[in-house]
């Protein structure tokens, strides 16, 4: 449901379409043209975009920024009702760029809010997050509790999306409050219906229950087409959960009617497919195949491709019911290879960001580097030139001159080669600086596109299975089947958080170095193949820089994968110490040890980055090693 929801009253609608003959072209009219549209948005969104087009056009004759502005915003959000979430997120952007141009703060706000909605419905809950905070940032400054209320009902609905049930039932709650407390029905209805779904995934059924019951008193007593609609489908979800086969397809088909007739095509979708469902529990094989072919019609059509999935596996389902074995497995085989080609596009399009940064970080290593050469070279030819002068003006002159003359150039030589070898000096600390910041960025970006888009996606995609499990009817061989899929989904998923954890630890952003050190050294422990023990002094409510933090991180995670991998130990000591001159940075072990000198010609890429931190923060490292006997490694940096 949209962010910023309108009025859609029908007696509000008629009276202000009977002003609208009298009025003139002028700017009133354009606001009239816009009430118009919000309250019709619900019922009749195309009719309603048709009023909104009309103010954006008698907007632009009169030269009026502020119309223009509410066109923009209120079209993209009767796109967003529709399920055209990419074309909202067009007309949002034009609106951000409008109220940038009239420096309209509060007009700002609310466009930054929206272009989140539109990535929150896009499934880019990266964006979402960054372009909602920045737009509530402002609303809060602003002191406006309508606009507080529908910020939390944003909110709640994108900690939904994360699965984060608890988080959006702490700001939906709060939501539903200031609507009752304004008395503003019509927005109280969609945020009721937005908590029932996290009541439902918290197993509250009677809070569900209740809150839905009231939302389709108020979807009733309003005449709210999309808030009657999507009341019904929720209802429908929960009949389907106690097996009311009947119930479920009654509250479907009502979801199919309402959802047609304001055009919403993915609540036509989801209708479609919940009565194919009870069909199939019914054993009427033929009335819920040709339902599930009409639901994937239209998500193809629509590019719906979650919803896509699940009716594959329904139709999986049917062909198994059937006894078409055939068609059966032709459906899980799709579905697979449909949910690995997803995942692979996810994985794909960040490789291919990765691919095309690194080329631009390239190219512009290579452009400056070309701009110091010629730079230098000019240089170069200058002091020739100098030179020359001189010899030349300075032939009649005494040979004392000359020596001078020399020395000086001499002096001057010695000065200029002095300046260019700190220049390269910082120059390399600037450029270590950079890989290392740029490196812990891009572990940032992919931790969070795995464990908010991918993670997100594979969890939602399990819920859908589990769902469906308890409605299809399986042999045993199939339901192995099923349950091996299941099994799998579950490892791609702890693989994939796992992976997440090692690019950036949660523990570090929230929590500091001396959590996440403590985190890093105790899953060492759990996992048996080492017993490390953890050791730490003065990081007690000391903050540290973000960089310095993350890279004594990493310097500490290299150093233990070391001794995992080559040491053979059986017990290892971490101990960190920070004092007023800098932190001091222990790892002890008791394996094989090695001869010390053979790191002076090591090219591995382990060593490689533990030297390019140290250098980076100036700081110094000893190692003393003797066979059989262990290895200690004493790092102090003056931070």
């Amino acid at each position: 449901m949209a962010c910023l929801p309108t009025l859609s009253q029908v007696n509000k609608r008629d009276s202000l379409i009977q002003q609208l003959g009298k009025s003139k072209e002028d700017t009133a009219k354009v606001l009239l043209l816009c009430a118009i549209g919000e309250a019709t948005e619900n019922n009749e969104p195309e009719t309603a975009k048709q009023y909104f087009r009309q103010a954006g056009l008698l907007s632009r004759k009169l030269h009026y920024d502020a119309g223009e502005y509410k066109y923009l915003y209120l079209y993209g959000n009767a796109l967003i009702i529709q399920g055209n979430y990419d074309s909202s997120l067009y007309y949002q952007q034009q609106a951000l760029a409008m109220a940038e141009k009239m420096k309209d703060s509060l007009s700002i706000g609310i466009s930054l809010f929206n272009i989140g909605i539109s990535y929150r419905e896009m499934s880019s809950f990266e964006k979402a997050i960054e372009y909602c905070l920045r737009g509530r940032k402002i609303i809060d400054e602003l002191g406006n509790e309508k606009l507080e209320m529908q910020v939390d009902d944003a909110l709640q609905v994108l900690y939904y999306n994360r699965t984060n049930y608890d988080q959006a039932i702490v700001y939906g709650e709060k939501a539903v409050a200031l609507a009752r407390k304004l008395g503003m029905k019509e927005y109280l209805g969609k945020y009721l219906i937005n908590v029932s779904l996290s009541y439902q995934n918290r197993n509250q059924p009677k809070k569900t229950m209740a809150v839905l019951e009231e939302a389709l008193k108020i979807g009733q007593e309003l005449q709210d087409n999309r808030i009657l609609m999507v009341v019904r489908q929720n209802l429908a979800g929960a009949a389907l959960k106690q097996h009311d086969y009947a119930l479920t397809r009654k509250y479907a088909e009502e979801t199919l009617d309402l959802s047609r007739k304001i055009g919403s095509t993915d609540g036509e979708t989801t209708a479609l497919r919940t009565i194919a469902v009870t069909y199939l529990q019914e054993g009427k094989l033929a009335t819920a195949k040709a339902y599930a072919h009409q639901a994937m019609a239209l998500s193809k059509t629509w590019n719906y491709k979650v919803e896509e999935l699940s009716l594959y596996r329904l139709l999986s389902g049917i062909g198994y019911a059937e006894k078409d074995l055939e068609h059966g497995l032709l459906y899980d085989d799709t579905m697979y290879a449909k949910l690995e080609g997803m995942v692979k596009e996810v994985i794909s399009k960040q490789s291919a960001d990765l691919e095309k940064k690194y080329e631009t970080e390239k190219k512009e290593s290579r452009i400056h580097q070309l701009e110091a050469e010629k730079t230098v070279q000019d240089l170069r030819i200058r002091q020739k030139n100098i030179i020359n002068y001189i010899l030349i003006g300075g032939a009649a002159t005494l040979s004392f001159i000359a020596l001078l003359t020399y020395r000086n150039y001499r002096q001057k030589q010695a000065l200029q080669q002095k300046r260019i070898n700190e220049l390269q000096t910082e120059k390399q600390l600037a450029a270590t600086e950079a890989v290392l910041k740029g490196e812990e960025q891009e572990r940032t970006r992919l931790a969070k596109d795995l464990h908010d888009g991918l993670g997100g996606m594979l969890s939602g995609i399990k819920y859908s299975f589990n769902t469906m499990k308890g409605n299809l009817i399986m042999t045993a061989e199939n339901l192995q089947a099923f349950e091996r899929g299941i099994d799998m989904l579950d490892s791609s998923i702890n693989e994939m958080r796992r992976v997440a954890h090692n690019l950036m630890p949660e523990a570090l952003v929230k929590f500091g170095l001396d959590t996440a050190l403590r985190d890093f050294c105790h899953d060492i422990n759990q996992s048996g193949s080492l017993k490390l023990q953890y050791q730490s002094s003065g990081l007690e409510n000391v903050e540290i820089e973000s960089n310095t933090a993350i890279t004594v991180y990493r310097i500490v995670q290299e150093l233990v994968n070391n001794v995992l991998k080559h040491a053979g130990a059986a017990t290892a000591v971490v101990q960190i110490i920070k004092n007023e001159t800098g932190i001091a940075i222990t790892v002890e072990d008791d394996g094989k040890g090695f001869d010390t000198a053979i790191l002076q010609r090591s090219k591995g890429i382990g060593w490689s980055n533990i030297h390019s931190r140290i250098d980076y923060l100036n700081g110094k490292m000893d190692i003393e090693s003797t066979p059989q006997k262990g290895t200690s490694v004493l790092i102090e940096l003056p931070v």
